[in-house]
């Protein structure tokens, strides 16, 4: 800082040693970073659920395990495979209308309401 032209303030000196300790205390984190970087991967590969289709599954209580996402995300990369643009997705008496392009479940339908329903606005099926 200038006060009447002189310069006054209190400047740290930088010594190799206050390096070193940063630098240690950065290699020796918890590794929370690097888990909250491996949760969002994980999210932004995965599948998403529209609010609807979060309503819809807790209405019907449907819990999904972590291992019936992933086969939601498989069956999704297949029908990107195939080009589809929205499809329904069979799973274990479940039944899920999917955007492939956007990957978002719109809607899910539990087994007691599969019988005699129509799906339309999908333009191809996978079952998983």
């Amino acid at each position: 800082m200038v006060v009447n032209n002189s310069f006054t303030g209190n400047i740290k000196r930088i010594q190799l040693n206050d390096f070193q300790r940063t630098q240690r205390q950065v290699l020796q984190g918890n590794g929370e970073f690097e888990r909250l970087l491996q949760e969002n991967i994980i999210k932004q590969s995965g599948v998403k659920f529209s609010k609807h289709a979060e309503l819809r599954l807790q209405m019907r209580n449907i819990n999904l395990s972590n291992e019936q996402r992933q086969r939601i995300d498989m069956g999704v990369r297949k029908a990107q495979d195939k080009g589809v643009k929205d499809s329904l997705i069979l799973m274990d008496n479940l039944a899920f209308v999917v955007n492939v392009k956007s990957k978002t479940v719109i809607t899910a339908v539990s087994n007691s309401e599969l019988k005699e329903n129509v799906f339309t606005n999908i333009d191809g099926a996978v079952i998983v």
